[in-house]
């Protein structure tokens, strides 16, 4: 597998003809791990970039290209680690946790739920995960890097071993979206089951029993918890994809009929769904975001190409405030800036789109990148920097943005590369699902056929 970052000025991951390869990083299966910022060696004594897709020289690289290894350059980051679940788990999110907020000491701990999609003679299940002993990326490891130049604090002993503990809770269907609460007092988690019907469940006892200090000394590991779910909805009457909680605890959740439902949170530990859905999508609802800012108001995005920006206080027949046919094809990922007036966009067209909320009805986005070669399947903005985004795709690449980058002097070797990409990150294949970590600054997590990727890359 490859795994690319690319990088302005020195932070470069390159390629040569050297004949040694790049050292493995840690994993958390005992398994071949993938190249991280990865390198093509071949028979050529220049260094270049690598970027999938862009040609080099006189060469072109591409994923079959024969005699071109790609060589793990771990000067590209942080931290780089992997782990798998047995089934692939193409939806997740990241809890927050106790640990604090803002967090940079190594090794890391790191907790998320993640829904399987397994196969038809296994069961699914809805997977609360602690990731621990997360450490460094060995810096020595790296071309760049001299022994003089590492320190005590980049030297991991090799018995601090990543630690993977969890609990699974069986899930009647494949679990097509999950989204955890933001609530303090509870982990609540919502799951779309291919079976047509969205699930709450409380997982707090979970938590703590895999947030115990001596959890990871016990290897904890449950499977096959059998547990009613908190709640259900079966009124949508076809499954879907779109999920998403309020800072409040109200849900909403969208189908391929293309039918949006409200969810109300009451004092009895349920929760009442608005029989009447928002209506204005003639196609299936792909991905909703509620406002980061207005309590009342959502943005959602369809198959039918709009973008629509809707209010709950109206009614579900006049709830829709703004629309814009946003792209030429099925829009399937957004995600509103927690800072800014801005949605990020990604359909199957491979483009990625910003918004602009004070001019979204002029149908123009403030910014259009074209570097992915294939569908984006997710992609979402920082926590803190409001600059920065991560998207993903069908081209099994991982991309950072930052748009606050201007374009300078464009060498021919960056010719083609737009200037507000920070980094490429490959070794995944058929990512589905990405997510900033809300408490570990610069961390990225992302899910994808091939399992789970925990990284922070020298560039954010």
């Amino acid at each position: 597998m490859e795994c690319t970052s690319v990088t302005g000025e020195e932070e470069e991951a390159i390629y040569d003809d050297s004949e040694s390869g790049g050292e493995d990083v840690e994993e958390m299966e005992e398994e071949e791990p993938s190249a991280a910022a990865t390198v093509p060696k071949q028979k050529s004594t220049t260094t270049k970039v690598y970027l999938p897709g862009v040609s080099k020289g006189n060469h072109n690289i591409d994923d079959d290209d024969e005699g071109i290894e790609l060589v793990h350059e771990a000067s590209a980051y942080l931290m780089y680690h992997q782990a798998q679940l047995g089934a692939p788990c193409l939806s997740f999110d990241i809890v927050r946790d106790t640990l604090g907020d803002g967090r940079t000491d190594f090794p890391m701990t790191t907790f998320v739920v993640a829904g399987t999609q397994a196969a038809t003679s296994r069961q699914d299940h809805v997977i609360l995960v602690k990731m621990s002993q997360l450490t460094k990326t060995h810096k020595e490891d790296s071309q760049h890097d001299s022994d003089d130049d590492s320190s005590d604090s980049d030297i991991v002993d090799d018995e601090d071993e990543p630690v993977l503990d969890t609990v699974n809770v069986i899930h009647d269907g494949a679990v097509n979206r999950l989204r955890v609460a933001p609530l303090k007092e509870r982990l609540l988690v919502a799951t779309w089951s291919t079976k047509g019907c969205v699930h709450i469940w409380d997982m707090s006892v979970h938590m703590t029993s895999l947030s115990h200090p001596s959890a990871a000394a016990t290897n904890y590991s449950v499977k096959g918890l059998s547990e009613a779910p908190l709640f259900s909805f079966r009124g949508h009457q076809d499954e879907g994809f779109a999920l998403d909680w309020s800072s409040s605890g109200e849900l909403l959740s969208g189908d391929c009929r293309g039918y949006i439902h409200l969810w109300k949170p009451q004092q009895s530990k349920t929760w009442q769904v608005d029989q009447r859905p928002f209506t204005a999508h003639s196609q299936s609802v792909e991905d909703i975001q509620w406002s980061p800012n207005e309590a009342t108001v959502f943005a959602s995005c369809s198959v039918d190409k709009t973008i629509r920006i809707w209010d709950v206080r109206a009614k579900p027949s006049k709830a829709c405030m703004l629309t814009t046919q946003a792209h030429q094809t099925d829009i399937n990922v957004i995600s509103w800036n927690k800072s800014l007036p801005l949605i990020v966009s990604g359909g199957d067209d491979g483009i990625i789109k910003i918004w602009d909320l004070r001019e979204f009805q002029k149908g123009d986005p403030v910014s259009t990148f074209k570097q992915h070669t294939a569908p984006i399947t997710t992609l979402e903005w920082h926590y803190t920097d409001s600059t920065v985004f991560a998207s993903a795709g069908e081209d099994n690449q991982l991309i950072q943005w930052d748009i606050a980058v201007e374009k300078d002097d464009i060498t021919e070797e960056e010719e083609g590369i737009p200037p507000q990409l920070l980094f490429v990150h490959q070794g995944q294949k058929e990512i589905k699902e990405l997510h900033w970590h809300p408490q570990i600054p610069g961390v990225l997590i992302s899910t994808a056929l091939t399992g789970f990727d925990v990284f922070r890359t020298i560039s954010v």
